[in-house]
């Protein structure tokens, strides 16, 4: 069996992924659709529309994976990768309006309980559709991670979310069987759509610290300085070299890095790009997907945009 630290092009490619979504996404609304339509229970109805959630979520983001993949061009020098941020962001702004959607129609049923019907039937359409979204989510999560992929992730943590309400509402409807006590069923619904939001909101809220650009991951910044400072360390040249300024952002699975190597001043340009050349080699290899910069400096100067920042302090 392989394990989870295959290599990236031993698994599926996002597209294939995201078609393999769409098609796991309808066929889950027609179980859960199904279950619901025989049991008349709100919380299977509530699961049921989340899928819809995932069908749209799924198609837009199939649409900005396949815009984030496009090369760089004279437009887009830095490439297109932050397209899959607008996936994670679209995707949370449905989850909270299928949550408001599910209150709403719960909170009828909660003044107005109604007999639930063939329970037997609709719970087993319910795990069974909850199979297909529970292996598919694996799948995703673990592309997702080889990639860096924050579109793969959004669906699949939406996908795992929703085998989780999935269980909840078996859980609940079992209860309801067994009490009697039929305000379980909406009750059990409008637990679903608080967690739909939660879920939607971080999902809002990490695309949109991205699109800020924000910096690289804790143990990504961990690996650049510890590359840097063994550098530093080397006997001879490293007693010569500072590295400052050191700024990073993430762009979807793409990483960037800009720094500052100060070298002396009397070594030759040739020494230094070489050395220049060794460094960004080294931190490429430290943290995958990594694009770095480094401005040469002398060791006695600073560059001017840091000179204004001091100035100014």
């Amino acid at each position: 069996m392989p394990s989870a630290s295959v290599s990236a092009p031993a698994l599926l490619n996002p597209q294939t992924l995201l078609r393999l979504s769409i098609a796991v996404a309808l066929i889950t609304i027609v179980l859960k659709g199904l279950a619901g339509y025989v049991t008349h229970s709100m919380g299977l109805i509530s699961d049921a529309m989340e899928s819809f959630v995932n069908l749209a979520s799924a198609m837009f983001a199939l649409a900005m994976v396949t815009i984030a993949a496009r090369p760089a061009d004279q437009d887009h020098p830095y490439g297109h990768h932050k397209a899959e941020y607008f996936s994670s962001g679209f995707e949370g702004i449905l989850l909270v309006g299928a949550a408001v959607a599910i209150m709403w129609a719960a909170i009828g049923r909660l003044l107005e309980p109604q007999p639930l019907e063939q329970l037997g039937w609709g719970l087993a359409l319910s795990v069974l559709s909850s199979l297909f979204n529970a292996a598919l989510a694996w799948a995703l999560f673990r592309a997702a991670r080889a990639r860096r992929s924050i579109a793969l992730e959004a669906d699949a943590r939406h996908l795992l979310s929703d085998v989780w309400t999935s269980a909840a509402v078996v859980a609940g409807l079992v209860a309801v069987h067994f009490s009697g006590l039929l305000w379980l069923d909406p009750l059990l619904a409008i637990g679903v759509a608080l967690n739909i939001v939660r879920e939607g909101v971080r999902l809002v809220w990490r695309s949109s610290q991205g699109l800020m650009d924000e910096a690289l991951e804790p143990d990504a910044l961990a690996a650049l300085q510890a590359t840097l400072d063994r550098f530093a360390a080397l006997p001879g040249e490293g007693a010569q070299l500072r590295f400052d300024d050191i700024a990073t952002r993430r762009a979807g699975h793409r990483r960037f890095a800009d720094l500052h190597m100060h070298v002396p001043g009397s070594w030759t340009l040739m020494r230094a790009a070489r050395l220049r050349d060794e460094v960004e080699q080294a931190l490429t290899e430290a943290v995958p997907g990594l694009r770095v910069t480094i401005q040469l400096l002398p060791l006695n100067m600073e560059a001017r945009a840091v000179q204004m920042k001091e100035e100014h302090e």
